[in-house]
């Protein structure tokens, strides 16, 4: 959750300087970082399904089966 609170606020960074300096380049770099946040988030629910493929729930109260 942290890591995309970053990503998009490296976003309002590069459209708020594109839109000041009047240059494109900011634009297609913030296009490109939504990308990668949406590639990481569609691995992060991946892992969570194979998680609860192999144990049948998402619960995490017994902390020593996440050890394995």
């Amino acid at each position: 959750m942290g890591i995309e609170l970053m990503l998009l606020c490296i976003n309002i960074n590069f459209l708020t300087l594109s839109a000041y300096f009047n240059d494109y380049s900011g634009q297609i770099m913030s296009l490109l970082i939504l990308t990668v946040a949406a590639s990481e988030s569609a691995i992060g629910i991946a892992v969570i399904i194979c998680y609860y493929k192999l144990r049948g729930n998402i619960s995490y109260n017994n902390k020593a089966i996440l050890r394995y």
